[in-house]
């Protein structure tokens, strides 16, 4: 730039002439500015002891070519602590250096943990995106990317918190998490692009600026402001086609669908460094180029979080035009560029949800619907409030608030158990913790009651273990974490919300209610409730994969990583008459809350518990939902000369097996080959016939063929009804 403000000069006390510093020298003259080194980030500065990774492409070469030296980036396996660093000389796999009777346990992580030497990793295999879905993705793919990243990001939580990291270390897993997916190409949405990005919608919320980089939603990992070089009418541009706007300059956010938005350069806010005024360069002359070429800009609102008054969440809040830009003066005194950008029409709404959510928390008098500001009567420490916007119901059917279950049994331990002897809290990695060794040595909760991985079963920390009741080893037993709000929904009945943002893994609540057995149920499904308020983990729950990929981190992959649950004896659950804010969850087939069974001991006693966890992140005001696995009824024809039934993946209203011991009887022999019944159960994986065979066994057949692959059986009056999943 050949004027402007100089770096020493005084700030004129008048109106500052636009034109000294809008006055630039044409794009062509401009020399684009690269990474010094194949070492230096894309934007800013990198922690120490951190690898960069380049957002789109590979290390750049200055403007001459030339290759430059340094080494090369080391891939995650590089991140570790030196050996014999920390007090106890602790290891990667979360053991520690002093004596435990967990011989077997330490092994078994051990084992879990040692790395897949070479063995190379086909990253596409593991995780299923091929070429075309890392230039353009998709709401499948975005979500695949996104349960990929923090899975491997909760693992390496859990191996940085079993570990004893030397002072100083800087705990950045999701940039190591980063650095794993996109050194193996595992991202989507590589080709910039204006406008949206296919797959991620508005009001998509995201806890890490990484995320935004392995979606393709904004690509700088550090800077505010993405760009694009675009061809213009007699030369090429560059243009923007996202900002993030969180605070760091003086943005101003108030209003729903504007932005006044800060450049960038300035120094501003940094203690130690001189202050400048903004040069028109890089992302500022981008934004500058887009207020003329009125293209639309992505933007990413960085909000507080209030789990982490430290950390920041970023809400992606649709389109916006770049409507008007001047000079200004930011408050330490340098010249700053200003842009006012304009949210685009007819888009759904994302920051306005929050603005509102903030009104409700702070006790808004003038909601609307607002019946009760706490259903739980108080059991609950955070308030549960009742809403109505939709019509003139005024409560849900009456029932007792219970925070828990209500078990008339429980499961007797065959070898007397007194608990951990832990003191204040569980630590994880210590495997002189009886109840870390239960859980094959790792510790199953990262910060903030985070759910590493789905495992067949939990073991937390009971009433007869030592330490206290803040134990991080309770997640399930402390209560609700957010403010939960059940309300009418349009067509299916109540439904339950979350007034503030879930992180992917949080716990949400426990299914509470009374612990009821099979002949309770039959009775209840006789009466024609036996799926009003019931939770039953006899079902065949659909699988789904939620846990990391072991060999994605170079881990040796195990029975351990296993994600079908292990049940030590079958639970039913009845929350009809008593129960808390679960009971108000609905049905979906692409739920974003999942179930996971949790047991601890009291009394030399084991009690088994269901508790909800997030899938995925989750925007507050969004529905909380889950898998009932549901089946109907309907009729269609079979081979002839056979009984059977016919069953598809639909969504459905009664459980197959509770189909089956009801309506046995009512199947026929086929003699015309007419019609019998035909059963359709959500959560399969293919259609296909079950067959009664000679042997009185009824078999699946899949068009004609018998397709096995994994079997589950099930105990039927006079015969053994056989499911072949295909």
């Amino acid at each position: 730039m050949e004027e402007g403000l100089a770096q020493n000069s005084v700030p004129p006390s008048g109106p500052i002439d636009k034109s000294r510093i809008l006055d630039v020298k044409p794009m062509r003259s401009l020399i684009p500015v690269f990474p010094m080194s194949p070492q230096a980030p894309a934007s800013g500065q990198y922690p120490s002891g951190f690898s960069p990774f380049f957002p789109f492409g590979g290390p750049q070469q200055g403007s001459s070519g030339a290759p430059r030296g340094g080494a090369i980036p080391a891939p995650i396996r590089a991140y570790r602590s030196p050996a014999g660093a920390g007090d106890g000389g602790t290891s990667m796999d979360g053991s520690s250096g002093r004596k435990n009777t967990a011989s077997r346990s330490a092994r078994s992580a051990a084992k879990r943990n040692k790395k897949a030497v070479g063995v190379p990793v086909d990253a596409s295999g593991l995780v299923g995106i091929s070429p075309a879905q890392r230039e353009d993705g998709s709401r499948e793919v975005v979500h695949l990317i996104m349960t990929t990243f923090d899975a491997i990001r909760r693992r390496i939580c859990q191996l940085d918190d079993a570990k004893e990291l030397s002072s100083g270390s800087i705990k950045r897993s999701d940039l190591k998490a980063c650095n794993t997916l996109m050194s193996k190409g595992i991202r989507t949405n590589l080709r910039k692009r204006v406008g949206a990005v296919p797959g991620v919608e508005i009001g998509d919320i995201f806890y890490f600026r990484m995320e935004l980089c392995i979606v393709g939603l904004h690509a700088p990992s550090m800077g505010g402001i993405d760009s694009l070089h675009v061809k213009g009418e007699f030369e090429e541009e560059i243009i923007a086609i996202s900002i993030v706007s969180s605070g760091e300059y003086d943005d101003e956010a108030e209003d729903n669908d504007v932005i006044i938005y800060t450049g960038q350069g300035g120094n501003f806010n940094k203690k130690d460094k001189h202050v400048t005024d903004q040069k028109l360069e890089r992302g500022n002359l981008a934004l500058d180029r887009s207020s003329r070429q009125r293209n639309e800009v992505r933007v990413i609102r960085g909000i507080r979080d209030g789990a982490n008054p430290n950390s920041k969440i970023y809400v992606y809040d649709g389109l916006y035009k770049i409507q008007d830009s001047w000079v200004d003066r930011a408050k330490s005194g340098g010249g700053v560029f200003k842009y006012k950008l304009v949210r685009v029409p007819g888009q759904p709404s994302a920051f306005a949800v929050w603005k509102s959510v903030q009104k409700f928390k702070s006790g808004f008098p003038s909601r609307t619907g607002l019946i009760i500001g706490d259903l739980s009567s108080g059991a609950e420490s955070i308030p549960v409030s009742l809403v109505n916007d939709v019509d003139n119901v005024k409560a849900p059917a009456y029932f007792t608030y219970f925070h828990s279950l209500r078990h008339p049994k429980s499961f007797s331990l065959m070898q007397p158990s007194h608990g951990c002897s832990c003191g204040k809290s569980c630590v994880p990695g210590d495997l002189n913790c009886s109840c870390i060794r239960r859980n094959d040595g790792d510790f199953p909760y990262t910060g903030g009651s985070i759910l590493v991985s789905r495992r067949p079963l939990i073991h937390e920390c009971g009433p007869t273990c030592q330490c206290f009741p803040n134990c991080k080893n309770r997640a399930s037993q402390t209560g609700l974490k957010h403010h939960m709000e059940v309300f009418k929904t349009k067509d299916r009945g109540w439904g339950l919300r979350s007034l503030d943002p879930i992180r992917a893994g949080s716990f949400i609540c426990e299914y509470a209610g009374e612990v009821i057995d099979q002949a309770r149920l039959n009775q209840l499904a006789k009466e024609g409730d036996a799926n009003e308020y019931v939770f039953d983990t006899t079902r065949i729950y659909e699988e789904f994969k939620w846990n990391y990929e072991p060999r994605l981190l170079e881990e040796v992959s195990t029975n351990d990583s296993t994600e079908d649950y292990t049940m030590p004896y079958p639970l039913i659950i009845s929350a009809k008459n008593v129960g808390n804010v679960a009971r108000f969850m609905n049905h979906s087939c692409s739920p974003n809350v999942f179930w996971q069974p949790i047991l601890y001991e009291e009394n030399n006693q084991s009690f088994l518990h269901v508790a909800f966890f997030a899938i995925s992140h989750i925007p507050p005001m969004t529905e909380l939902t889950y898998d009932y696995v549901l089946a109907m009824l309907v009729v269609a024809e079979i081979p002839k000369g056979k009984r059977g039934a016919y069953v598809d993946r639909q969504n459905a209203a009664v459980p197959l097996v509770d189909i089956l011991l009801q309506k046995l009887s009512d199947w026929h022999d086929n003699e015309s080959g007419t019609q019998a019944i035909e059963v359709e159960i959500a959560g399969l994986w293919d259609s296909f016939w079950i067959v009664e065979m000679d042997d009185g066994t009824l078999m699946s057949k899949a068009k004609s063929q018998l397709r096995s692959s994994k079997l589950f059986g099930f105990m039927l009056p006079n015969i053994i009804f056989k499911k072949f999943i295909v």
